[in-house]
Order: C-alpha cells, then structure tokens, then sequence
C-alpha cells in the first residue's frame, strides 16, 4: 500500500510532560548557560534535537528483556545474548562490551596509537577526533570532494576519498596504524557511505596491511540508504547489507546509543584474537570485567534486543522517510541546509543562512542560539566550535558551518518535524511569516552570535560564550517556515 503520510510502526503507551517557555525565559536561561547550549537545563528546552544519542524511546520487547537481567559480576547470561546478538550482525568474534562509544574508541586508539601516528577516516566525530589526538597521533579527514559541499545531491557524500587514502598509505609506510570509516558520516552531515567505496577503502587496507575499522554507530541507516540508493542492492534486507558491510572490516567501534536503540552503552568488536587480548587489557583496567564492560546485566539484554530492532524495515523507512519529509519542507521554504538529507538529522547550512556573519565570529554557533531563543529548540554547532581550534592551539576554520538537528529514535509522534514548523517569533503572523533565512540575514551583531574571545571550549565542547558586546539583540525571527493556510 502507498501511503500520503508517515505512519509511525509503534504505539507510544507512556508520555513525558515538557514544559511551555516564553522568550524572555529563554533569554534569561541563555544569559545564564554563558550562550552554551549544552549548559542549559533540559527543563528550559522545548524540543531537544541536541543529540540522537541515547535519547530514544526503548520498546516494550527491551522492557521486558530487561527483567531478566543477569547481574552476576562474571558470566552473565545477559553477556552471552548481548555477545550473540552482536556476532551474529556483525560477524566479529571478539566483543567487548563498553558504556559508549568513546570508551571504545579509547581502547582501541590506546592499544595502536602512538605519537606520530595518522589515523584516516572519512571524517572525523568529536570524539574519534580527540582519542587520536590524545595518544599524540593526527586524525585526518579524507571525505570526497563532494562531501564538503553542502549543496551537492551526490547520493554517497559519505564516502572516502580513495585516491587520497592510497597516497597516505604509500607515503606513510608504518604510521597508519588503522584507517577508520565512520557510517554514516556524523560530522559530514549524516551522509552514507557506499558498498562500492567501503570494499574500495578494504582492498587498499588489506595491499598495505593496514586494519580497517568501522564507527558502526548508525550501521544500520546506513544499511537503509545502500538499499535505496546504491544500484544492486534494491529490496535487499538490512541485515544483510549491514553484514556485507562489517565484512569489509577488521573490527568496528560503536555507540550503541544510537542504533542500538538504548539510552547507554557500546562495544568494541574486532577479528584479531591478539589485537582483542591487548584491547581486553585495557577494558578491565577501565572499563571493566570482560563479560560486563561498564554496563548492568540489564543493559547487555535492552542491546541485545534493540540490535535487532534497529534492522526492521518498517522501523528503518519510518525513520529515513520522517526527516526526508522535513528536509522537503524546509527546502520548499527556502531554508539552505546540507543535501540530500541524513538519516538521523538535518543540517542547516550556517554559512548560506547568515552570510554576513565571518567564519571568526562563528555563525553557526549564533544560528544555534537563534534556534533556541526564539523557537525553544536545541540544536548542535557542528563548525568553528566543533573543530576549528587544531592540536598547537591555532584556530582554522573548517570547511562547512553546520547545525545539527538530531531526531530521538521512536521517542516524539507527529514526529518533530510538524512542532518544528510550528515554531515562530514572538508576535509573528502564522499565516504568512517571512522566511527564517530573510531575517537572520537582517541580524545585528548579537545576532552573529559569539564574539571571537568568547569562546571557551572544553573537550566535550562544552565551551562558553559570551555574547558580543554591542548590547544588540536577536530580531524577530521566525524559526521556520510558515505556510499560508
């Protein structure tokens, strides 16, 4: 049946109360969260696209699996299900459970990183990026050309550049110590990554004897797009197109809050007994015995059944088709953002939205807080906070200004992207408001968000920004579009 709506496949039986605020509440809780987003408490947030990570709502089968969650310190069988759930996906022997996926990541870098290294990846997460620069190496994004390239349609912006990653491994010959995919591509825009591309990035890794290694956090969108994107592979099930996928690789990181469909937890897979036993060292040392790894028995059985919840196909055109739909709207209205849209967010394109806002005085950073002041909706700097500071202290901006408007799997109806379009400014005709983009383009300089010395950041990005001084407020702003009705 063709359907003219989305229709969500699950029923919503428990409901959160969230709390209504005006625009003088928001100022206020912006003055004091010091214009930081992750700062402010979630009481004061409308609706919270911050993040995808473990914000999604657990089914009713993870509820029950975790009544019988084996809570003994070794051995658990809540470990043995977790562990054949987790194999039988990915096909990796070795599996070593974890809190999240930087632990992973900490585990894996710490046993094979060394100062001098270079580690390759089509781009980068946060997290990735500072676990390599940690251990003294250099994390160096190799996207294709079209992947930086917020306007471009390319169905696969996620893939790697291959001609440059055979000129790393030939001119580094023992500093590429692993060579890291991440699907789909997170700080590229949510963009996937291809068959085609992963078995070429494979074949290059195995000539020079290199491991490659998935950041597998949203394997299986990933999986999705290959099915409806990639010639070949039309009305092949998920799971098997994950499995091709895994198959390309040595091993993978992953946080299982976002395709995992939990709200804690990762793991750490791999195919190298040797490399598994050196990484295993790590693990109890930090994390944790081997049969637990930092999570509750309870933990290990909502994994194990949200591995394979992720992988329904209902589930997995629900959840690409409701922020598509979204993307659609907007770019009817006018709204520049990074196309074609991701699977789990949406990016606004911060250097088309505020063009006379320079990269110095970070716009995507005062979009953010456009966002929020004047619609209560909490979003995510991808751009000069994110990434432009380098390991020497210098500051270079990056290529693309992006905020990123991450949706919580199963956990809104309607989903948000109809409360989306609902947000307006104060005052604001809701049958024929001007565009966003034509009034963030009037802004003043407080509308420019964060002088250059404001910024402060940590390395969670967690960075504190002041305000510019010229006491100049937002105008109003209508968050997004309104349709005549």
């Amino acid at each position: 049946m063709t359907w003219k709506t989305i229709i969500e496949p699950f029923r919503i039986k428990t409901v959160e109360p969230i709390r209504q605020t005006t625009r003088a509440e928001r100022e206020a809780a912006l003055a004091a969260a010091h214009y930081n987003l992750f700062l402010l408490p979630a009481r004061d947030v409308l609706i919270d696209l911050l993040t995808d990570s473990g914000t999604g709502a657990l089914s009713s089968e993870q509820w029950a699996a975790m009544m019988r969650g084996d809570e003994s310190y070794a051995g658990a069988e809540s470990f043995y299900r977790f562990r054949d759930a987790v194999l039988g996906i990915t096909g990796f022997p070795h599996i070593l459970p974890t809190h999240q996926g930087r632990a992973a990541e900490r585990i894996l870098f710490g046993t094979l990183v060394k100062p001098g290294d270079i580690v390759p990846n089509n781009t980068h997460f946060d997290t990735t990026r500072a676990n390599v620069e940690h251990r003294g190496g250099t994390a160096l994004d190799l996207p294709i050309a079209e992947g930086r390239k917020p306007d471009s349609r390319h169905p696969f912006k996620g893939n790697m550049d291959l001609a440059a990653l055979a000129r790393v491994l030939e001119e580094n010959p023992g500093r590429v110590p692993v060579v890291m995919v991440t699907v789909t591509n997170n700080s590229g825009g949510g963009q996937p990554v291809s068959l085609e591309n992963l078995r070429g990035v494979s074949a290059l890794c195995r000539r020079h004897g290199v491991p490659l290694f998935l950041d597998a956090c949203r394997f299986a969108e990933n999986a999705w797009f290959i099915r409806t994107r990639e010639p070949g592979h039309a009305g092949r099930p998920p799971a098997e197109i994950a499995r091709e996928a895994f198959d390309c690789a040595d091993g993978c990181t992953m946080s299982a809050k976002k395709d995992g469909m939990v709200n804690i937890g990762g793991f750490l897979a791999l195919r190298d007994p040797d490399l598994a036993r050196r990484c295993t060292d790590l693990l109890i040392l930090t994390e944790g015995f081997v049969t637990y790894g930092g999570l509750a028995g309870y933990d290990l059985e909502a994994l194990a059944v949200g591995l394979r919840e992720v992988l329904h196909e209902d589930y997995l055109e629900y959840r690409i088709r409701s922020v598509a739909y979204l993307a659609e709207r907007l770019e009817a209205g006018g709204v520049p953002m990074l196309t074609p849209p991701g699977g789990h967010a949406l990016y606004l394109d911060a250097l088309r939205f505020l063009p006379h806002v320079p990269q110095s005085e970070f716009p995507a950073w005062a979009l953010s807080l456009a966002l929020y002041l004047e619609g209560g909706i909490r979003s995510v700097e991808i751009g000069s906070v994110m990434f432009g500071r380098q390991p020497d202290g210098s500051e270079r901006p990056p290529e693309m200004e992006l905020v990123r408007l991450a949706f919580p799997r199963r956990g809104r109806g309607g989903p948000p992207r109809e409360s989306l379009g609902l947000a307006d400014s104060r005052g604001a005709d809701r049958r024929g408001a001007p565009h966003a983009a034509a009034l963030l383009r009037q802004a003043g300089p407080r509308a420019r968000g964060a002088c250059r010395d404001g910024v402060r950041r940590g390395a969670d990005q967690r960075s504190n920004v002041t305000p510019c001084a010229s006491g100049r407020s937002f105008p109003q702003l209508s968050v997004l579009v309104w349709r005549r009705m």
